[in-house]
């Protein structure tokens, strides 16, 4: 009886210590679990906040048409499906420029038109840029761009943070080496100025100053005065330039009509 006492006291004492065993294991395994996430990198968070601050979500399935320099525009967004198009008339003839899915397409009075490689780069290039700044920051969550926190700084009175954005070769489109910063007010988390610089035609520095905000059905349309500085100007030094009226006005960006037309 006592040997069978012994045998019973040694295979508790075995039982319990490979639970203890597990359970450590266990514990063990969640902690390097918890270890993998990743946490958002401050320029992440704050242009995930300027995102929301214009539209967010509302931007997956949106469905909008503008007026931009007498040409209308659509975008029409079905998560990351996209229909772009531009009508334009010229005399008695309606060209539409449409671009699905990165496809580009044209038709002059319903009848499509073939194009040659060098029409479709110019086609797609000048629709997506309208469409993108129109659009703003919106595609600044696509796969290939690059956020980079600069910090804060102080344009007319408000503090603003600062986000250099770059893009991948691979997906940043033809310009993917193309350069741009963004301010975005601290408080209320909306993109008030940009800046780029671009390299075609022997390069350019362009800022971009917002006004005439308005909301249509949630999403944020903001005009923009856009100016010019000397090529080389470094992008951080253009605040301060503009605050010095030191940069020369080129144009202004309006789009005018918005109309959402999943509210009709």
């Amino acid at each position: 009886m006592g040997i069978q006492k012994s045998i019973l006291i040694l295979i508790s004492v075995a039982t319990l210590f490979a639970c203890n065993n597990t359970t450590s294991k266990s514990v063990s395994n969640k902690k390097e679990v918890v270890s993998e996430v990743v946490q958002p990198s401050k320029a992440e968070v704050i242009l995930n906040q300027a995102i929301n601050a214009h539209g967010g979500d509302l931007y997956d399935s949106a469905n909008y048409t503008f007026v931009f320099r007498g040409n209308t525009y659509q975008f029409k967004n079905d998560g990351k499906a996209y229909e772009y198009s531009k009508s334009s008339q010229k005399g008695d003839s309606l060209i539409i420029d449409r671009l699905k899915n990165g496809k580009f397409s044209r038709t002059i009075n319903n009848d499509t038109i073939a194009l040659s490689e060098k029409d479709i780069k110019s086609g797609t290039g000048a629709i997506n840029s309208v469409i993108y700044f129109a659009t703003l920051p919106h595609k600044l969550k696509d796969d290939a761009v690059n956020e980079t926190y600069m910090g804060e700084t102080t344009i007319k009175g408000k503090n603003y943070s600062i986000l250099s954005i770059s893009f991948s070769q691979d997906g940043g489109g033809e310009d993917f080496d193309d350069e741009y910063y963004y301010w975005i007010d601290t408080d209320a988390h909306t993109v008030d100025y940009l800046a780029y610089n671009f390299h075609v035609n022997q390069g350019g520095v362009r800022f971009r100053s917002a006004y005439n905000r308005s909301i249509v059905d949630g999403i944020t349309f903001q005009d923009y005065v856009n100016y010019k500085a000397e090529v080389g100007t470094p992008l951080k030094a253009l605040p301060e330039l503009y605050e010095a009226g030191k940069l020369i006005e080129l144009s202004k960006i309006e789009t005018e009509s918005i109309t959402n037309l999943n509210a009709n």
